[in-house]
């Protein structure tokens, strides 16, 4: 290979501006919808292993200064976490800090590309801060009529500013209202009709509150049609579900962070046995920051099940094909720096892998996710390293590249 291909990064992220909702609601919402306030911080403490900081009243308090986000009940600061690129470790921690204080390419497009640029990424798919992976945020505000407004505004920032001002190199990815299917279908064809390709999904709804995808009634059904018809690839963050995996509750947060892949797993489980993909042949989901290398022993698994098991395991009538060929035709896995996930490409499928960079979050790989490529891949062949870090990703988003 004369030279490394170009990357296709399916997992980034964006810290939202601070005008995106104020400057898209009717004025009736701007003192309860997403606004950004720098106060100074007035309490912070960690119960439980979480943690929580309070903002001193306005012109008051002797702590640090942080920009902090109000929404309803609402208090949240940005956090070094949210931003954590271009710091040493031993400073990415829970603290409170203010957009100044972030990487420009956290927040806004032309220094994002800046970064694209020296970290060999052509183009992004970037995940939500504010209103975290999929959307729960507006799912859990008290009036619906203002989250929806809230959804829409984004997706309208997403498109027109965020991916519009970026020459095709920042790939929109939108939410839906998840507290109704109907309204997130006709959020998926809106947004379709304008060229988005993407939505991000829960991982486990019913962590949410919502119903499962197995749910008797087929809830989820609208949504699914509206995304099948049109397309629009259906994206499951780890943390979608709001729910991390872990073992107890005194764990420390590290345990959790090691496993962090168990939901995907257990979601992957989910779709592969409930019939959706029957219903909805041309179905597509992907999962982000997942990893891949737990994907072979399910697969297996799942095919044990479905063979040995269906007559009582409840999916006789309702999964028609082996759980690998359904994973094979409907399902694409997303990494980073998963170097024995690559020596399992054969089992899970080439043209089912596509990579991530996961900027501008602690566990990114940037600015060395070239060099850490590079490395990894470089006992396959050139076709097969082309499908991972590009191929794969435009097929499965539509891309024009």
């Amino acid at each position: 290979m004369k030279e490394f291909p170009k990357i296709i990064s399916v997992d980034d992220h964006v810290v939202e501006p601070a005008n995106v909702w104020t400057d898209r609601l009717p004025s009736k919402f701007l003192d309860v919808g997403p606004r950004v306030e720098r106060r100074r911080v007035g309490e912070i403490t960690f119960i439980g292993g979480k943690f929580t900081a309070v903002p001193a009243a306005p012109g008051e308090g002797d702590g640090p200064e942080v920009d902090w986000w109000f929404y309803e009940d609402l208090v949240r600061p940005l956090i070094r976490l949210d931003a954590a690129v271009g710091y040493p470790r031993e400073e990415v921690t829970l603290k409170g800090v203010t957009f100044d204080d972030m990487r420009p390419g956290a927040w806004q497009v032309k220094p994002r590309l800046e970064d694209m640029d020296t970290n060999w990424i052509e183009a992004s798919l970037c995940f939500p801060t504010f209103p975290r992976f999929c959307g729960q945020t507006f799912t859990e505000a008290k009036d619906h009529e203002l989250g929806l407004l809230c959804v829409q505004a984004y997706n309208d920032w997403m498109v027109e500013e965020w991916c519009g001002e970026s020459n095709g190199r920042l790939i929109p990815l939108t939410l839906i209202p998840l507290w109704d299917a109907e309204l997130a279908g006709q959020e998926v064809r809106r947004n379709a009709a304008r060229g988005v390709k993407a939505v991000c999904f829960s991982e486990i709804p019913p962590f949410l509150g919502l119903p499962s995808i197995h749910d008797p009634s087929n809830y989820w059904d609208p949504f699914f049609a509206a995304c099948a018809e049109t397309g629009t690839v259906i994206n499951m963050h780890i943390g979608s579900s709001s729910k991390m995996p872990s073992t107890s509750a005194d764990a420390p947060p590290a345990v959790g962070s090691t496993i962090t892949f168990a939901n995907a797993c257990y979601s992957l489980v989910d779709w592969l046995m409930s019939g959706v993909f029957t219903r909805f042949p041309d179905l597509v989901i992907a999962y982000s920051e997942g990893q891949i290398g737990w994907i072979p022993y399910v697969l297996e698994r799942a095919d044990v099940v479905w063979e040995e098991n269906r007559a009582w395991g409840g999916v006789a009538d309702k999964v028609l094909e082996p759980p690998s060929q359904l994973f094979r035709k409907h399902v694409y896995g997303c990494f980073f720096n998963d170097a024995h996930g690559l020596r399992s490409i054969e089992d899970i499928g080439v043209d089912n892998i596509t990579y991530e960079s996961d900027y501008p979050h602690s566990d990114s790989t940037w600015p060395n996710t070239r060099q850490i490529a590079e490395e990894q891949m470089k006992g396959l062949d050139d076709e097969t390293i082309t499908k991972i870090v590009r191929g794969n990703a435009i097929r499965m988003l539509g891309l024009d590249l």
